[in-house]
């Protein structure tokens, strides 16, 4: 059986790209207020 496209730690994905690492940055500010503007559901994973 062939693997899946995307495979990883819960850990390691909420460390790079999860809120408070957005938060972390001001670059990542402005993806998680560009993202609220534009009404997503999910900011972050």
């Amino acid at each position: 059986m062939t693997k899946r496209t995307l495979e990883g730690t819960n850990r390691k994905q909420k460390r790079k790209l999860g809120f408070r690492a957005r938060m972390r940055t001001h670059n990542g500010q402005n993806v998680i207020t560009s993202r609220r503007r534009k009404g997503r559901h999910r900011l972050s994973v």
